[in-house]
């Protein structure tokens, strides 16, 4: 029967913002247990993590801050586990500083930048040329 329940555990990322990620997790409808997670990055733990039941939904939904102090240039990797299975339920990653100089999504913002910049000059060049 434990077989059974670690397949229908599923832990799904709903957002991450204001420095906390947000996820719900779901399980069989006969497994109730509270949920005993553990957050790590780089082998330690987390704090704060919050685990609140939903009864209508039949979830869990699952709060994770994120310390100010893991934030750093490159990736970042948190881990989210169930302690009891000591089994991965997600990760998620956060990316910053000098390994985003090289990315592709980097470059893509830079020229949103630009193209914001051209429009705004063609407009103001239009309005200027307008009575020509």
């Amino acid at each position: 029967m434990g077989d059974a329940m670690e397949r229908d555990v599923t832990l799904t990322k709903l957002r991450l913002i204001e420095g906390v990620w947000h996820g719900v997790l779901t399980r069989g409808k006969h497994d109730t247990r509270q949920p005993d997670l553990v957050v790590t990055h780089l082998d330690h733990e987390i704090k704060g993590v919050e685990v609140e039941h939903d009864r209508v939904e039949e979830c869990w939904y699952v709060r994770v801050p994120i310390p100010a102090d893991r934030i750093a240039d490159g990736v970042q990797t948190f881990l989210v586990r169930d302690r009891q299975e000591d089994s991965v339920l997600a990760s998620f990653a956060i990316v910053a500083g000098d390994a985003l100089a090289e990315d592709i999504r980097a470059e893509i913002g830079l020229l949103r930048a630009e193209l914001d910049m051209l429009k705004k000059a063609f407009r103001r060049h239009c309005v200027e040329t307008a009575g020509d």
